[in-house]
């Protein structure tokens, strides 16, 4: 049985359909559902991957030149880079575990099918496991491919560890999605898997960051795990601890220890559990439906004005969003370390405003950006509030106010520690937040279009212009805010320009419709 013509009901077959899906699926959310532009997502895609190869040729080629001295520090990295890789690969899992079951699709046709829903199920997980292994692979392969030109081929052995710390994120995050499901019930396994999802995938890199500041000063994780203090502290070389990095480096042995390992894990979890999939999808179909029906509690009306109770609605969108949380908590998680670094250097010196403000203003930049797309393109009654006896101006700046008090309670923390070391670092660190969400609220409002809120994770796909707009604008006033906290004034007028130029471009190629 050839896998082109397999059997209907066989594993191949489910694997076809499954696969079948998922490039349909990837090609739209590539080309924004519009037929026609398979052609422009090849050309964008090997556009992409050109430029990250040259990067990763600029930054490795060097390093190949004067020579790769297999230490303890060059294994700390090799390590760290696994370790960064699989914090990356749970977070996703997790999410996408979870997503299989309380997101119904196409489960109720497979459960009251007279085929093996067991079949269906370890395809479903297969699936993720190379799914959550593509990402990596995307993101690490243009650095594998260097090494392997210039330096040896056994470099290439990498993408099969890679693909060992899909299958083990993917068993993990089977086993801790089910245990919680056994000890926490269906109703808090959404919530608490959206929190470990995003607090296992920012916790590593957070963690050596933080390890950073402590002991060099800086964020810098590659300086850290490259440090005297680490090589003192890790083990020698000839250690167990260095398998993974060993089988990196295509060293047999350890290699083969790592995919028998990582996939004899998987193929125990898939065995375990394939078989009951259909139990937990009921259960958390049961909390859907247990939401729905569940007897309203009484409401006390307050009577506010028109932009207060437009503000109100769509904060509580925004907390009711079931998603939400899982899509934004590690963007709030990457501001613990500039935080910290604040706090370490309390009252010692101001400059360190010049390296934690254009983080804080990138990161809120990027964090605005999606609960704008949530609170315009994401909007719930879109019919019900355009046909309401509201001014269109009043929803639009009520919307755009929602989204400046949601990242001010985020920010303020760190703004009103900034402004106990120097006031006038908190008010270059609170004007360019503004202006960073301000900008990103405008390009979502200038490339609106109607979506449902569980498209969130594709906005980006909906527009490049807007994607790109909305990261140079970040950019741009990160890069303003740092200028002007280390004084030189006349090169943070030029980046304002700058990005007051990609708002006006923006502007240009905003759809005419929504003129």
């Amino acid at each position: 049985m050839s896998f082109a013509n397999p059997s209907v009901g066989s594993l191949s077959w489910f694997a076809r359909h499954e696969f079948n899906l998922s490039w349909r699926d990837f090609v739209r959310m590539m080309s924004a559902g519009k037929p026609g532009r398979e052609k422009g997502v090849i050309a964008f895609i090997s556009i992409a991957v050109l430029i990250i190869h040259a990067i990763a040729y600029a930054i490795i080629v060097p390093k190949i030149q004067s020579g790769l001295v297999i230490d303890k520090s060059f294994m700390a990295i090799i390590s760290g880079s696994i370790i960064l890789t699989l914090s990356l690969m749970m977070s996703q899992a997790l999410e996408l575990v979870t997503r299989v079951f309380y997101s119904r699709s196409d489960l109720d046709l497979i459960l009251s099918s007279p085929t093996s829903a067991k079949k269906v199920f370890t395809i479903r997980i297969g699936a993720i496991a190379t799914s959550t292994a593509m990402l990596s692979l995307l993101l690490f392969g243009a650095a594998i491919n260097v090494l392997a030109i210039f330096d040896s081929a056994l470099w290439l052995c990498a993408y099969l560890v890679v693909i060992a710390c899909g299958a083990i994120s993917t068993a993990a995050s089977l086993s801790i999605t089910i245990l919680m499901f056994k000890t926490l019930g269906a109703k808090r396994t959404r919530l608490i898997s959206q929190i470990i999802a995003a607090i296992v995938g920012a916790g590593f890199i957070i963690g050596i960051q933080l390890a950073a500041i402590s002991s060099l000063g800086n964020l810098s994780s590659i300086e850290f795990l490259s440090s005297q203090s680490v090589a003192e502290a890790v083990p020698n070389l000839d250690s167990m601890l260095w398998i993974p990095a060993r089988a990196v480096m295509g060293e047999t042995n350890p290699l083969l220890i790592t995919m028998v390992l990582s996939l004899g894990l998987l193929l125990v979890k898939i065995l375990a559990f394939a078989g009951r999939f259909g139990e937990y999808v009921i259960k958390a179909a049961g909390v859907s439906q247990a939401a729905q029906v569940s007897k309203p509690k009484e409401i006390n009306f307050k009577m506010r004005n028109i932009s207060s109770t437009l503000r109100h609605k769509e904060w509580r969108l925004l907390l009711r969003d079931h998603w939400l949380l899982s899509q934004t908590l590690m963007q709030v998680l990457y501001l613990i370390p500039p935080a910290f670094m604040l706090w370490q250097n309390f009252g010692q010196s101001s400059s360190i405003g010049v390296v934690v403000i254009p983080v804080l203003v990138m990161a809120t930049g990027q964090l605005s950006g999606g609960l704008a797309w949530l609170a315009i393109s994401g909007e719930d009654a879109p019919q019900l509030v355009q046909t309401a006896p509201v001014a269109k101006g009043a929803v639009i700046r009520a919307k755009t106010e929602a989204v400046l008090g949601a990242i001010a309670i985020i920010a303020a923390p760190i703004i009103l520690l900034m402004a106990f070391i120097e006031i006038e670092m908190a008010l270059i660190a609170a004007v360019g937040i503004t202006c960073a969400t301000i900008s990103a609220t405008m390009i979502q409002l200038w490339f609106r279009s109607q979506a449902k809120r569980s498209n969130f994770r594709r906005r980006q796909t909906s527009s490049k212009v807007a994607t790109l707009s909305e990261a140079f604008s970040s950019i741009m006033w990160a890069g303003s805010a740092a200028l002007v906290a280390g004084g030189l004034w006349y090169f943070a007028a030029a980046t304002v320009v700058l990005a007051l130029g990609v708002l006006w471009i923006a502007r240009s190629f905003r759809p005419i419709q929504e003129i």
